[in-house]
């Protein structure tokens, strides 16, 4: 199909711009789904560790949240923290987020990303497709100009468990809708540190109509394996050595270890290898 060789095409160039512009990335560098919804469907570092991270009340700890690993050190995961703005605040940077890939929308609404932000786009999409601010950025301004799209259906709501920001929406191309489920994790100062994406099919979406909103305690995401994203700051550090053992432990983790010490590179590699219809599988226009 024309628009599918065009994006193809459209992409190839997007990264060897990226290739070329960018350097490697700095390597030093169940919530209750009816608390916050936008319901939308129009066409049109800090250093603190408060008592939110630390579990500190009063002299005593608190016990981490379900799912945390290795609270308290360099190697807390997601999980680990508790929300610390209003559920508004989450849902309104999720949006943000779409505002930055929605031609339609003003540019002025930007997240608060983190530095070292990742943002990681399981199959048929290309795994780690972004990585640091600059770059989310860079690549959105760039996808506007070469791959324009709307983003008119978003329902965007609150978790209690990181992360604390999940949408499902529809992004609409020149060849269509594309439904997306979409999750975003944060820091203890509100800043978006990693970005997860599925294909909302079917046989592409881990969950099934009985967990729509990804609570199950197994759900198979990265967001929260990442060492580091559990830290007050949420800082990814691919050089810790609690990030150097979960690699060693974890096939997924290294995956993504390889990938953002030269995610540009990683990028245009599964570019090259994911095949001229991969976004129309990922849209089920195929």
């Amino acid at each position: 199909m024309p628009v599918l060789r065009s994006r193809h095409a459209r992409l190839g160039t997007l990264l060897a711009v990226g290739l070329m512009g960018c350097p490697a990335s700095d390597e030093s560098a169940p919530g209750d789904t009816d608390a916050v919804s936008t319901g939308r469907t129009d066409a049109a570092d800090t250093g603190d560790t408060d008592s939110a991270s630390t579990g500190e009340t009063d002299g005593s700890v608190e016990p981490p949240p379900p799912g945390c690993a290795d609270p308290y050190t360099e190697g807390a995961t997601a999980q680990c923290l508790r929300p610390t703005m209003p559920p508004e605040y989450y849902v309104a940077q999720a949006e943000a987020y779409f505002d930055t890939l929605d031609i339609d929308a003003s540019r002025d609404s930007v997240p608060d990303y983190h530095p070292q932000v990742a943002r990681w786009e399981w199959p048929p999409w290309l795994l780690l497709t972004g990585y640091g601010a600059d770059a989310m950025i860079d690549t959105a301004e760039t996808l506007r100009e070469l791959d324009p799209s709307t983003v008119p259906v978003r329902d965007c709501r609150f978790f209690e468990v990181q992360p604390f920001a999940r949408c499902f929406v529809e992004f609409e191309y020149e060849g269509g809708l594309c439904p997306i489920y979409e999750e975003f994790t944060f820091n203890d100062a509100g800043e978006m540190t990693f970005i997860e994406a599925w294909s909302d099919l079917p046989e592409l979406l881990p969950q099934g109509d009985d967990d729509r909103w990804a609570e199950a305690s197994d759900y198979p995401r990265l967001a929260t394996k990442v060492p580091g994203l559990g830290t007050p700051t949420g800082t990814i550090d691919l050089d810790s050595e609690a990030m150097m053992a979960a690699a060693d432990a974890d096939p997924e983790i290294a995956d993504f270890v390889m990938r953002a010490r030269d995610w540009w590179t990683a990028w245009f590699d599964a570019l090259q290898e994911a095949g001229n219809d991969f976004f129309a599988v990922g849209c089920g226009w195929s």
